[in-house]
């Protein structure tokens, strides 16, 4: 029973030396002296304020892509002991003695350099030579821009480690197929693949393109599965829903986990809070939650109420009025009611209170019990500060003539037509009597005389009106608008029908005490949709480019310049590499429609095991470099040279690709010469690595004529002068 512990354990495992090596190396070109410098270097400002925010647990959003990746930047915050106490605000500012510069720059260093290795397990499980995956390592490797973005705090290194992953993850699971299927190792790189793809998303939305890009490979390969006669039908569908369940559901499960992860982190009221609506802002402690706590669930008759619109654009805001009036004619000859003003004012403010008061009775607080509203309900609005009724009617609007003027006014002829009635439509009801609820309801009004619904337009008013947002009854609108939809944010139940006592009731803060918790997937679904719905500032910037520049190199981005040297970092590419890169591109492109027409005409230039693998190749590489590329020429955004760079590391993967296969069909004295110039080019790689060296790491300073010599078109010109 115990006769195994009369022999030795032995345990064998295959090192491979040459990821060994690599991986050494991309260690040493990414976490040398990686603190330096001690100051915010470009984008660092913009990632490090989030990170800071992470620390104090502040809601805040950016429409820039999903959390996953400010999360993991403020994980090596975390774990560098980071107190968030650092004002991000000035590209060049010294780091204090409180911020773990070495942390906080420590994982994009990692995923920079685990992705040397990664280039050179992908060209390897490609079925290329180790030749061939060598020399995509090493390019990878010496790539300046690549260098360059993984040693500081930010997201490209990041995402391209994840499209590497989930590339590698997919090849493995495709060599995996062919003799262990099903097997725990299968397993295991079906499901990774799946996490990678999820985690490149989550990083960036420009992670989905990759994403897409994978799923569209799995199904030309699910699509052979199905035409395998040699499989049973219940192995097929097998094949079929593991995939489904670890390309899918997976991908989408880890999506809504870095969500669930991030609000549960950001439990505090912050700087973004009121692009929120008023349900996320009061589930946030603190800000509005501190204000709106305990306040009346059930809005009733005799309700002090302030109104927001849920549209929150341009700028949120809430129903307003004050004593001045309209003007009697406009600037452009067009009549007005000379009647009080109605606007959406963006700020706090005591002229934001409104009364919901019962047509038919004249108190102004609520009774003993309170009579709720409910859907469907005529009620009148009254202007708490001035007690004069809301209004619309027959009169153009000041900035939007096709729709009604919305005002306050007393009317004293009682033989006129109430125009101050409104029907309360719950927008968002689950029955026809449901009632009118603090923060939940979302809900429309309804003028009954004229069927006119109360509307932000967004346009600004001019001076006469403070520059505040104009409102509007609609007539003739064409269907539901959020523009339309107003919530209750804050709410007391009046209590005082006298004037003067109820002017300071408005001013005093609320006091009762009631929870509103939202669920997950509603914030959720909000903050996604607030995420992709925000406009960013698309202003130009100096170093901002197009994507044609990206090709050429034909641009840089100054990161970082030392206060009294001349050291300083650029994002700068290896013009060999990248040119090389490109052609490699064009030659695969060619080739394989070369290819195409001849296996047209049934004449086969490659093996069929060399034609899948050529073709897989092409799908993973230059399709790779297509789907990162290409969508930016469609993107109405501020682009910049590192958008650039998922799509250019797939682009050198395959050049060594195209290199091997030109060298295999050559005759032993040209692949000789071949090999000879492909080391001639290597060399050049390397040299014009070594020449941007100081402008990739920042430590040495340089003279003027050295910085114009390094630019790369005068650094080209040098090199080929040297090789004359």
């Amino acid at each position: 029973m115990l006769g195994f512990l009369q022999r030795p354990v032995v345990v064998t495992a295959d090192i491979n030396l040459n990821v060994v090596a690599l991986t050494a190396l991309g260690l040493l070109s990414r976490l040398w002296r990686l603190s330096y410098p001690r100051a915010v270097v470009f984008d660092e400002v913009y990632y490090g304020q989030y990170v800071s925010f992470y620390m104090k647990r502040l809601f805040f959003l950016d429409g820039s892509g999903p959390p996953l990746g400010h999360m993991l930047l403020a994980l090596g915050g975390y774990l560098g002991g980071f107190d968030g106490n650092f004002l991000w605000n000035r590209i060049g500012a010294e780091y204090s003695s409180n911020v773990p510069v070495w942390s906080l720059r420590l994982l994009p260093a990692l995923a920079g350099a685990l992705s040397v290795p990664m280039a050179y397990q992908i060209v390897w499980e490609l079925r290329f030579s180790h030749c061939a995956a060598m020399g995509a390592a090493l390019l990878v490797l010496i790539e300046n821009a690549l260098i360059t973005q993984a040693r500081l705090m930010l997201l490209e290194s990041v995402l391209i480690f994840f499209n590497l992953l989930a590339m590698l993850s997919y090849l493995k699971l495709c060599n995996s197929q062919k003799h262990r299927p099903f097997s725990l190792s299968w397993w295991f790189w079906l499901t990774l693949t799946g996490v990678a793809c999820s985690c490149a998303v989550g990083i960036k939305y420009m992670g989905v393109f990759t994403y897409l890009l994978v799923l569209g490979v799995a199904a030309v390969h699910a699509w052979h599965l199905i035409g395998d006669r040699t499989l049973s039908n219940v192995c097929v569908l097998c094949h079929l829903l593991a995939r489904a369940v670890a390309l899918l559901v997976i991908p989408v499960i880890m999506y809504l986990l870095f969500f669930y992860v991030h609000l549960v982190l950001l439990c505090r009221s912050g700087p973004h809070d009121q692009i929120m609506s008023s349900a996320f802002q009061a589930s946030l402690e603190g800000g509005l939650a501190r204000i709106t706590q305990g306040q009346p669930l059930e809005v009733a008759y005799g309700s002090q109420v302030t109104l927001r619109n849920v549209f929150g654009k341009p700028v949120p805001c809430w129903l307003h009025s004050h004593q001045n009036t309209y003007p009697m004619i406009y600037e452009n000859g067009r009549g007005s009611s000379h009647q009080q003003q109605v606007t959406c004012y963006p700020f706090k403010d005591v002229n934001n209170w409104w009364i919901v008061k019962d047509p038919g009775r004249h108190q102004l607080v609520v009774n003993s019990p309170p009579r709720p509203v409910r859907h469907g309900d005529i009620v009148q609005l009254v202007h708490g500060m001035t007690t004069r009724l809301l209004n619309t009617h027959d009169v153009a609007a000041p900035l939007s003539p096709h729709s009604q003027e919305v005002s306050c006014y007393i009317d004293y002829n009682i033989s006129m037509p109430a125009q101050n009635l409104w029907r309360l439509d719950i927008v968002n009801r689950e029955s026809s009597t449901e009632v009118w609820k603090t923060i939940l309801s979302e809900v429309r009004f309804v003028h009954v005389n004229t069927s006119a619904i109360l509307k932000l337009s967004g346009a600004h008013l001019p001076d006469w009106g403070f520059r505040q947002l104009e409102v509007v009854g609609e007539k003739l609108s064409p269907g539901y608008h959020e523009s339309m939809v107003w919530n209750v944010e804050e709410h007391r139940y009046g209590r005082s029908q006298e004037q003067k006592e109820r002017e300071l009731e408005l001013h005093s803060p609320t006091q009762m005490d009631l929870s509103r918790n939202l669920s997950f997937m509603a914030r959720f679904s909000e903050l996604q949709w607030r995420m992709l719905t925000v406009r960013s500032d698309d202003s130009e910037h100096k170093y901002s480019s197009t994507p044609l520049d990206w090709v050429t190199l034909d641009t840089n981005i100054a990161y970082w310049l030392h206060p009294t040297t001349s050291a300083q970092i650029h994002l700068l590419g290896n013009i060999v590499i990248w040119a090389s890169a490109s052609l490699a591109t064009v030659v695969y492109v060619l080739l394989l429609c070369w290819y195409l027409l001849r296996r047209r005409r049934s004449i086969c230039d490659l093996p069929e095991d060399s034609w899948l693998r050529w073709v897989l190749a092409g799908a993973l590489c230059a399709g790779g470099w297509a789907v990162n590329y290409l969508p930016f020429f469609l993107m109405e955004k501020t682009l910049f040279l590192y958008h650039y760079l998922p799509a250019l590391t797939f682009q050198i993967l395959l050049l060594p690709v195209v290199l091997q296969h030109i060298s295999d069909h050559l005759s032993q004295l040209q692949r000789s010469l071949f090999s000879a110039l492909v080391v001639a080019w290597y060399s050049c790689a390397c040299h014009v690595f070594n020449t941007l060296r100081p402008l990739t790491y920042g430590d040495k300073s340089l003279s003027p004529g050295e910085l114009r010599a390094l630019r790369w078109k005068e650094s080209w010109d040098i090199l080929i002068r040297k090789h004359q």
